[in-house]
């Protein structure tokens, strides 16, 4: 019966889980770090990568932002070529019309001359301005500095274009003016 009971005590202690005998004890296994090591190495690569993306991406955007800066200097060359080809139509058809109108006085035309011949030498000086901003560094520009100075000369040759629009209204207007005072003092009278 001894032995019986050694048996079955020996099968219970046999048929106990692995774990209760060994704990305690450390396990080492080396599949886990060598898994550990491969991840830190493709982590490794993939940071590379997305170094060299950054970078790529960087220059990239560098390169854009040069040829935005001369799409706008173009564009802002472009509008102002447009304004002064406005003053000079003006110059060619509405000055004329003005100047042989017999309602301008003799004397009024060298101040009517005047007047248009201004702006079109400020139209003149502002091309020759800008042919120097694009044909040279003037003095060492980025390409931000040469824009703003450029969209500037835009506005001002805008607000030329506007300044020859009034004057060639207002004197469009004295001619009218005038006509209509002749027509009136040349009427006749005694219905």
């Amino acid at each position: 019966m001894k032995t019986k009971i050694l048996i079955i005590a020996t099968a219970i202690i046999l048929l106990l889980p692995a774990r209760a005998a060994c704990q305690g004890m450390p396990v080492y296994d080396n599949t886990n770090f060598v898994s550990l090591v491969k991840q830190l190495v493709e982590s490794g690569k993939q940071t590379a990568q997305l170094i060299k993306s950054v970078k790529f991406l960087k220059d990239a955007k560098e390169s854009i932002e040069k040829v935005s800066n001369v799409v706008r200097q173009l564009k802002a060359v472009e509008e102002i070529g447009r304004d002064n080809q406005r003053l000079i139509q003006v110059m060619q058809h509405d000055l004329q019309d003005i100047l042989n109108s017999p309602y301008i006085k003799p004397e009024e035309i060298s101040l009517v001359t005047e007047s248009f011949e201004t702006i079109v030498q400020n139209s003149l000086d502002t091309m020759d301005f800008i042919d120097e901003i694009l044909s040279s560094d003037y003095l060492k520009m980025s390409d931000a500095e040469r824009t703003e100075i450029l969209k500037k000369k835009e506005k001002e040759s805008k607000e030329m274009v506007s300044n020859i629009t009034v004057r060639t209204k207002r004197y469009r207007d004295i001619i009218s003016f005038r006509k209509m005072q002749d027509k009136i003092n040349k009427r006749e009278t005694g219905y």
